[in-house]
């Protein structure tokens, strides 16, 4: 199977029907194309390599005036250019493998890397992975080669760091084997997409050729980043030969194009489904490198000001970080969101996706993300973005108020939540409620985004409360104090009535709003 010419990637048409296509047609046949249909962590590691495409196509574009010319001349130039490199993107074969290593020998070094390709897939309960929704890890899978093309592409981008097998590549043992030639398990960083576990954004186009486009980023702009030396090549120009291939991985792991398409493990497949999988090469994660889809942010850490990726969390929806999402990074040290915000019409509005993958403490991953938002064009200024925080702060002051509702509420009834040994019971019964209340508001976030939108924006407490956005909010917060609190009995009846005014106190100065 050769990616660049034989369907893999799913899609969805712009006349609905579902669909997959190659490399090459989806930047042909792109005008045709509406989405991607895949996982987020899977469109994510896409975005990625059709940009990388893109860019080693045009070597470019060089500029904002370069990039202004490029959507009518990316098909052919991506035509020519896949061509050029077809041999390079074979997944099975004797020549070269897309993203894969020659010569890649496994030593029985006490790993269990080697097995199963369906190791590829995060979602799947394989090895040391967690089952999440998974419920088949004994069972003998198959896969077809559509599907191991995207789950080895992923992969790359998202592996987490640990222990992982050892191997030699070209009898070179893999980085992270300190105990060579002992045998002994080796140890592997992140991916270069899971740092921080980053969320990722892309604005969204009317179709998948202009989506690309959108998100190409000048070379002169991409080059300053922090930590990038060079635009470079893509990997498949300039294939390692081993770990200790110098110029070749500093190509790979410094340089702009050498990072979107990564070769974070050193990975052989098989045609009988099987795996060869050990460390590859290390890549440079925040705060050395800035990716161009992250958004980096200052917040207080031990009352210094400090800079953070914005990150993918389950607590967390992204909508209430989208006004740090939609600040155009304006120099390669600033804050601000994706580097693809640049390409923006200020007048415009637009579609934004953003996602990413979380991962534990321990290097598991826990949960994929996704959403997209329409985001009016107030966004991009600086007014639009403190209008948003202050709806986003007024929900979050809501929450607030629900869980001492929450507390007063089982207070009247002679169980004080405020004791310490029944702290965690406590923060129990105030998610369970600040579940139901942030669920509800997630379905409002349009009533928000059209409040920055418009010609009267609310410009303190009073004027959120009386908005369509405060409304709804107060709705949500009353809806969970409802379902967190019962009143079956006159005791509930009176603690639900004791704990109902605390829903409607400012949490600055405990005055009701």
């Amino acid at each position: 199977m050769n990616l660049s010419s034989d369907p893999w990637i799913p899609i969805v048409w712009s006349h609905g029907a579902a669909g997959s296509v190659s490399l090459a047609d989806a930047f042909l046949r792109g005008r045709d194309i509406r989405d991607l249909a895949v996982r987020p962590h899977e469109r994510i590691a896409l975005m990625r390599l059709l940009l990388c495409v893109a860019h080693a196509a045009l070597d470019g574009p060089a500029d904002r005036d370069d990039w202004a010319t490029c959507l009518d001349r990316l098909p052919a130039e991506a035509a020519r250019y896949l061509r050029k490199w077809k041999a390079a993107f074979e997944l099975f074969g004797d020549g070269p493998r897309f993203l894969q290593v020659a010569n890649l020998v496994s030593t029985k070094a006490g790993d269990d890397e080697g097995n199963s390709v369906s190791k590829l897939d995060l979602a799947l309960a394989t090895g040391n992975n967690p089952t999440l929704f998974d419920n088949s890890g004994g069972g003998d899978r198959r896969f077809t080669p559509q599907q191991l093309a995207l789950m080895l592409l992923t992969f790359q981008c998202f592996s987490p760091c640990g222990t992982i097998g050892v191997a030699l590549w070209n009898a070179i043992p893999t980085i992270g084997w300190t105990k060579y030639p002992k045998p002994a398990p080796g140890q592997s960083a992140h991916a270069p997409c899971l740092p921080s576990n980053m969320l990722h954004a892309f604005p969204r186009a009317a179709h998948l050729l202009a989506t690309s486009v959108l998100n190409l980023c000048p070379r002169d702009e991409v080059v300053q980043l922090p930590g990038i030396k060079g635009w470079g090549k893509p990997i498949w120009e300039s294939m390692p030969t081993s770990p200790e291939d110098q110029e070749a991985v500093a190509e790979a792991t410094e340089t702009y194009l050498g990072r979107l398409v990564p070769l974070s493990r050193a990975i052989r497949l098989d045609e009988d489904q099987g795996l060869l999988l050990a460390n590859g090469l290390d890549y440079p994660s925040w705060p050395e490198v800035r990716e161009s889809s992250a958004t980096v942010v200052v917040r207080e850490l031990k009352g210094k000001p400090e800079r953070f990726l914005v990150s993918a969390s389950i607590e967390k929806s992204p909508w209430r970080e989208l006004n740090a999402v939609t600040v155009k990074t304006v120099a390669a040290n600033s804050n601000g969101g994706p580097l693809a915000l640049n390409n923006l019409d200020a007048d415009t509005p637009f579609d934004l996706w953003v996602g990413g993958v979380v991962a534990a403490g321990n290097n598991k991953i826990l949960d994929v993300i996704e959403a997209v938002y329409p985001v009016p064009a107030a966004m991009l200024q600086s007014t639009g973005q403190r209008c948003y925080e202050k709806g986003v702060k007024f929900a979050e002051d809501a929450a607030w108020n629900l869980g001492q509702a929450v507390s007063a509420y089982h207070r009247e009834l002679g169980d004080s939540l405020d004791r310490a040994e029944v702290r965690d019971r406590r923060d129990k019964l105030r998610a369970k409620a600040a579940f139901q209340f942030w669920t509800q508001a997630e379905r409002s976030v349009p009533l928000l985004l059209a409040a920055v939108g418009s010609e009267h924006r609310p410009a303190d407490p009073l004027a959120w409360s009386q908005s369509e956005w405060g409304q709804a909010i107060r709705h949500c917060a009353r809806d969970a104090y409802e379902l967190a609190c019962p009143r079956q009995t006159a005791r509930q009846m009176q603690a639900f009535v004791k704990g109902l005014p605390c829903l409607y106190y400012t949490r600055d100065n405990n005055q009701p709003h």
